[in-house]
Parts: C-alpha cells; sequence; structure tokens
C-alpha cells in the first residue's frame, strides 16, 4: 500500500541563532505578517504549528525554497532559540535549521521555483532507466562524467534524442549558484547518502523525480530535483501527461455528469422524422453531461447537454446519491467512489459537480488487510501534500520509488486519493489501495476539496473537518 507517514518529524531543535526578545502585550502589526517581512523554508518540511511552541497543532508545512511573509518580531523563543514568527495566513514558524530570516539562504538560491499549484503536474517527471541516474551535486566536467559513468556514457547522451527533449519544453536558466561553481547545498530532512567527487551515487533503481528546473550542461539535458541532486537525464523516460481528463458541471448547469468507457462509440442526432442517426464519435474516456432524456430505457440511448445521444451501456453515469454521513442533506462537498464502476464523482450537496475514472486496488472488494484493496467506508480528508513521496507499483509488481507524487489527499491511516504521472489505465484497478486520478483530475479535486492548502504552504493538516470520502461496491 502507498504510504507516506503524514505526522513524521523532520525537523529537530534549532540551532541558536539571534533573534527579537520575545514580545510582550499589543505591538500592532509588528507581530503579524504584512509588512514586507519574509521568511525561507531550508527543510524538506518545515512545520506551521498553532501555537508558538512545538507542542502546538499542526496546521501545516512549507517546502524547501518556499519563501514566505512574517512578522517583523518573533513571538517569543519557547523551544525556540531563533524565536517564532508567525506567518501568513497564519499559524507560527521556528527559525533554525528547518527556517531561516535570510532569503538569499542557498536553498533558496539552488530552488529556482516551487511547485506549479494548479497545474495538473506541479513538476516535469521523468522516471529513471537502467542504469539509474548519478546524483551530482555541482555541475561536472565532462571527464568527471565520463570518470563516474564509463563508457556507456555517449550512447546514453545519443539515445535520448529530439523527442525526449521536446517533451521536456524550453530549458531553464542554469542556477546562479550552479553557474558559479558552487556545490549544491541539502535541505534539512533530505537524504544524505555519501559523496564522491562531485556526485552522491546513483539514484535507486525504479526511481521517478519531479524537477524543478531542466537545463543543457556539456550537450547534455540535466534536471534539478526536488532534493536538490542534479540528474543527467539521457538516463531517464520523460513522462508524459495523461490525456484523461474528468468532466465538470458547471454552475447553473443541470444534469448528471459521465464519461465514455468504450472504444469506438457514435454520436447520435434525431433526424427530421424523430429516429436518431450517427453523426460522429466520442473519444474513449471523454465525459458528457447528461440532461436526463432518454429513449429505449437503460439499455438505449441517453442525451447529453451537447445536444448528440450516446448509448447508455457505453457509459459510467454519476448517479444522484446520498452519503452514510448527511452530508448530502446538509448541502456540504463530498466524494463518492465506486470500486466496481472505478468511478469517482464529486458532489455539492446532492448535486454531481465533477465526475472522472480512478484506479483503486488491484484487490477489488477484496480485504485491504489481505490485499491490495482499497479501504471501504465513509473517511474525512485529514491531511493534503501537493506533492510526496510513495511506494508505487507497476505491472510486473516491482516497487518504484516515487518522489513527488502530485496532490495527495490522505484520507485513512496510508490511503489517499492522489494523482498517479507512471501510469494510464484509469478506470481499471491498478493501485496498492490508494485511489489513483490522472494528475489533471487530481489538481482539480485538490483544489476543491478542504483543507485548503494556503498559498505558499506544501501541506495543511485538519484532522476533524476535511471533506467526506465515501468508498463502496
Amino acid at each position: 500500500m502507498e504510504s507516506v507517514p503524514v505526522t513524521a518529524e523532520l525537523s529537530s531543535p534549532p540551532a541558536p541563532s539571534a533573534t527579537t526578545p520575545a514580545v510582550e502585550g499589543d505591538l500592532d502589526d509588528r507581530t503579524r505578517p504584512g509588512l514586507g517581512h519574509q521568511l525561507a523554508s531550508i527543510a524538506m518540511r518545515t512545520w506551521v504549528y498553532q501555537e508558538p511552541h512545538e507542542d502546538g497543532v499542526k496546521l501545516g508545512y512549507l517546502r524547501a525554497g518556499a519563501v514566505v511573509d512574517r512578522a517583523e518580531l518573533s513571538a517569543g523563543n519557547d523551544g525556540c532559540d531563533g524565536g517564532w514568527y508567525r506567518v501568513a495566513p497564519r499559524g507560527y514558524v521556528c527559525v533554525g535549521k528547518g527556517a531561516s530570516l535570510e532569503t538569499n539562504h542557498p536553498v533558496v538560491a539552488a530552488a529556482p521555483q516551487g511547485p506549479r499549484r494548479g497545474a495538473p503536474m506541479p513538476y516535469r517527471y521523468v522516471i529513471s532507466r537502467e542504469p539509474a541516474p548519478h546524483r551530482y551535486f555541482k555541475l561536472p566536467t565532462v571527464e568527471e562524467q565520463k570518470s563516474a559513468e564509463g563508457k556507456k556514457l555517449a550512447r546514453s547522451i545519443a539515445l535520448f534524442g529530439d523527442l525526449a527533449r521536446k517533451k521536456l519544453g524550453e530549458p531553464d536558466p542554469i542556477p546562479g549558484l550552479l553557474r558559479e561553481g558552487k556545490a549544491l547545498p541539502k535541505p534539512y530532512g533530505a537524504e544524505r547518502p555519501l559523496s564522491y567527487a562531485v556526485h552522491r551515487g546513483r539514484a535507486n533503481d525504479n526511481s521517478a523525480f519531479g524537477l524543478l528546473a531542466t537545463f543543457d550542461w556539456t550537450d547534455r539535458p540535466m534536471g534539478l530535483t526536488t532534493e536538490l541532486d542534479l540528474i543527467p537525464l539521457d538516463r531517464t523516460k520523460v513522462v508524459e501527461l495523461s490525456s484523461m481528463k474528468g468532466v465538470v458541471v458547471e454552475k447553473g448547469q443541470e444534469g448528471a455528469p459521465a464519461i465514455v468507457a468504450s472504444h469506438g462509440v457514435k454520436t447520435y442526432e434525431r433526424n427530421e422524422r424523430g429516429k436518431l442517426r450517427a453523426v460522429g464519435k466520442a473519444p474513449h474516456r471523454s465525459g458528457w453531461v447528461l440532461t436526463g432524456e432518454t429513449q429505449g430505457g437503460k439499455q438505449g440511448f441517453v442525451e447529453t447537454t451537447a445536444g448528440v445521444w450516446l448509448p447508455a451501456p457505453t457509459l459510467r453515469i454519476a448517479e444522484v446519491r446520498d452519503d452514510p454521513a448527511g452530508f448530502a442533506e446538509a448541502g456540504r462537498k463530498w466524494i463518492d467512489v465506486s470500486i466496481k464502476k472505478q468511478l469517482l464523482v464529486a458532489y455539492e450537496g446532492n448535486r454531481p459537480v465533477f465526475a472522472t475514472l480512478v484506479s483503486t486496488g488491484r484487490g477489488g472488494m477484496g480485504d485491504p488487510n489481505e490485499t491490495h484493496a482499497t479501504k471501504r467506508g465513509a473517511f474525512m480528508i485529514h491531511a493534503k501534500h501537493v506533492s510526496g513521496t510513495m511506494d508505487g507499483d507497476s505491472t510486473n509488481e516491482e516497487s518504484f520509488d516515487l518522489r513527488d507524487v502530485p496532490y495527495i489527499q490522505y484520507f485513512y491511516q496510508g490511503y489517499a486519493l492522489h494523482g498517479a504521472y507512471w501510469h494510464d489505465a484509469f478506470g481499471k484497478e491498478r493501485s496498492h489501495g490508494c485511489v489513483n486520478l490522472s494528475p489533471s483530475d487530481a489538481a482539480w479535486l485538490f483544489d476543491w476539496t478542504e483543507p485548503v492548502v494556503p498559498e505558499g504552504w506544501h501541506a495543511a493538516l485538519n484532522l476533524n473537518a476535511g471533506t467526506l470520502v465515501y468508498i463502496h461496491g
């Protein structure tokens, strides 16, 4: 089962540093964000607490390279020598190993951009080939590359080709820190393997990476990972975005969303005599909104808001449902996942507003404790991560080291809704227990659900009041 413990501590008590004296009394805006002061995350997880001490409730975390607004003055030094600073839009961060008041810190300088929130894929993604790429910590010369990688270097570069480069898109500027010949820093909490002359050994076999930047160096494509390693991209395969995209029922529009689940489906229109005639084709996995008009019963045809008719048996239709927790009756947002249909439907009350195909656990309706089945029941989303590391799966049961899985939403222990960039089998059982969505659908759902992840944050936690997820047969 795919799992990342959401309560794992990746920060230890911060190193001593200078700080402003603890604030006493009301100093107006100087203890609140908004006056132009900023704080930088220099750890893989810089926790934000509800109160200015480590015994407080965790609200979420920032990721290495993120810069957020902070108060001018600290709110005290309770267990934090560097001081607790209030950040936008809420909570407090301890300055030390996990955060810095210096927004030009080397970790920030090395991370030219963060995730593209809202984009189907928040990073550019690559999956390692065999052998896996080396992880360089500075720009290596040609001779250093030859020494590290051996005789197959030239062939590896040649095999990458123009098509793969085109998939990467336009190259980014080389970060100034690397151009100056400096070594990449490691964020606090990142893996720190043994270092050699210019690299930290190879990545794990069957690895996948999200990339902060891609650029050419010594006529070779290179990628900067989120853990600030530099990998040669000719040792990887570039991930292409799945065409799977669910259907949204816009505000003011009425009808049930439906997805075409078959190939070669024809669309129909009524002729002047009222009979249906074929006029075109409905692409596999395309989304439609149904008007509610039917012809020929359950095995007949259904009308769409686009004005064409589709054969009902070729569709997976979002039937209006109620949930066991009463969210539909109360008019609240909730999510319905059918394992048998491999269909996810998002509701606002009893109105379906979005539907898409998913991949649930390959154990089907089996026991989740004994098979790779998805846990059934009613749950609340309690943690949302823009991206995170997971153990994935492949068709031959090998385990992947999947970095930066996009738009993770945990609803029960290690079970989550999340985007999957390593397969395109949506509509079929595939996962180790999580609910896999296409990256486009995962991005839409992430922005729609609660808790909201504030701008600049990488995750938000809420153990009590997240969106309901109801999973059934």
